[in-house]
């Protein structure tokens, strides 16, 4: 919002952005309308899927021919007049139940796909992503009956399904190990993680383990990482292959986050 418009071949600025047109049935943003002092009768707009970039000091659009009368989309102008905001929107289950008021919403910027929304409750901030979402109203926004089940506590979890899944992991592990001072029959310490092995995990273990290392192999990371012990784990730059991976996962759940938070995206 109010970012500028730049036509990349004509290396110019087309105006900015105005508002985000909202499509409630498809869960996106399918134009952005555009502000320009020359355009005070009809409304400009563009199409998400003509916006080639979105940065931090401007949007780009490949040349000025993406921009559209909107009196000449009957499509685009239903969407308009729908009047979608999602901010400063209540959250309703759709059995009734009040949640909270919905303060930001999040979308892919590659197909203007809704994500997830940031919602404030009573005590708390929470993100519901947006599978838990039915009905993007003009007052309302509906979702399903068990969306207070599927809060997550930060916005790293909606946009990182690595990060998302680790509480998961954790679980799983809990349930496979017990805990260090658990006795053994004979007096000795019992180790729940002797003898151990990758083959021998819990088979939903080894899935997770198995999917984070596709979900990061080949990324770069943007920052260094460090283990549990302080020592230098992956210098910035490091483009992770899937030993890389695999030495994160052995240091524990926390480093997997960590790691997972700091890669291109």
């Amino acid at each position: 919002m109010g970012l500028p418009i730049i036509s990349i071949s004509e290396g110019q600025q087309v105006g900015k952005v105005k508002s985000l047109v909202i499509n409630p049935d498809k869960g996106s943003i399918d134009f952005l309308t555009i502000e320009h002092e020359d355009w005070q009768v009809s409304v400009k707009a563009i199409p998400f899927k003509k916006v080639v970039g979105i940065g931090e000091y401007a949007v780009t659009v490949e040349s000025d021919s993406a921009v559209i009368d909107l009196n000449e989309i009957p499509i685009a102008n239903q969407l308009v007049n729908k009047k979608i905001k999602i901010t400063n929107t209540k959250v309703m289950t759709r059995k009734g139940e009040l949640l909270g008021e919905v303060t930001e919403y999040f979308i892919d910027d590659e197909t203007g796909n809704i994500l997830g929304v940031l919602l404030n409750l009573p005590n708390r901030e929470v993100t519901l992503a947006s599978d838990s979402i039915l009905t993007y109203g003009k007052d309302i926004i509906i979702v399903k009956e068990d969306a207070a089940s599927q809060f997550f506590d930060s916005v790293e979890q909606l946009i990182n399904p690595v990060v998302a899944n680790v509480p998961s992991l954790e679980t799983v592990l809990d349930e496979v190990t017990t805990t260090p001072n658990q006795q053994s029959t004979s007096g000795a310490q019992f180790d729940p993680f002797e003898g151990l092995t990758l083959l021998e995990e819990d088979e939903e273990v080894r899935a997770l383990k198995e999917k984070q290392i596709e979900i990061l192999l080949g990324k770069t990371v943007q920052k260094d990482i460090f283990g549990t012990d302080g020592q230098l784990l992956f210098p910035e730059g490091t483009v992770l292959t899937e030993s890389d991976v695999m030495k994160a996962q052995e240091e524990g759940p926390g480093i997997v986050v960590e790691l997972s938070m700091h890669v291109e995206a």
